[in-house]
C-alpha cells in the first residue's frame, strides 16, 4: 500500500512541479501589464485576465502538493501539544471524515456547474476578456481530485505509521 501512496504523491508533485512556473509566468505578465499602462498607456483586459488564470490554476493545481509537504493551514489548538499517536488519530479523522467527504461534496456539486460551461464553451469574465472561462472551472473538480488523491495517500502513510 505504501507503494500506491509514493504514487498518489509522485502525482501531486510531477502537478506542482509544472504549476510551479506559473508563479514566475504571472509576475513577468504582471510586469508587464504595469509598464504597458504607465509607461506606453497600452492596456488589455485579456491579459489582466490572464493573471487571474494563471493565479487559479496555481492555487488550485497546487493545493495537493500543499497538503503533500504538509504546509496547509492547520487550526493548532491542541495539535502541537499533542502525542504523535494522538496527531495521527486526529490527522486521520480529519482526512476520513472532514477532507474527502467535503471534496466530494464540492466535486458533486460544482460538477453541474462545469458540465454546462463546458455544453456552452463559456466565453469571457469580462468584455474583451479570455474566453475560456469553461476552463478556469475545470480547476474546481481537478483541485478536488488532486486533494483527494493526496488525502487518500495520507491516509495510507497514517495506517502504515500506526501499525510499527
Amino acid at each position: 500500500m505504501t507503494n500506491a501512496a509514493a504514487a498518489l504523491d509522485r502525482i501531486n508533485a510531477a502537478v506542482a512541479h509544472l504549476a510551479r512556473w506559473l508563479a514566475l509566468a504571472m509576475m513577468l505578465v504582471q510586469f508587464a501589464i504595469v509598464v504597458g499602462r504607465y509607461v506606453f498607456g497600452v492596456n488589455s483586459i485579456a491579459v489582466q485576465e490572464s493573471v487571474l488564470y494563471m493565479h487559479a490554476t496555481l492555487f488550485m493545481l497546487g493545493a495537493g502538493y500543499t497538503l503533500l509537504v504538509d504546509k496547509h493551514v492547520r487550526v493548532d489548538i491542541f495539535y502541537a501539544k499533542a502525542q504523535p499517536v494522538t496527531r495521527r488519530r486526529i490527522d486521520l479523522c480529519g482526512h476520513l471524515f472532514l477532507l474527502l467527504p467535503s471534496m466530494t461534496a464540492l466535486l458533486y456539486w460544482s460538477w453541474p456547474s462545469v458540465r454546462n460551461s463546458w455544453k456552452i464553451l463559456e466565453g469571457p469574465i469580462s468584455v474583451g476578456g479570455i474566453e475560456a472561462v469553461f476552463l478556469m472551472k475545470s480547476l474546481i473538480p481537478a483541485f478536488c481530485i488532486l486533494v483527494m488523491l493526496q488525502s487518500v495517500s495520507e491516509v495510507i502513510k497514517l495506517l502504515a505509521r500506526g501499525r510499527r
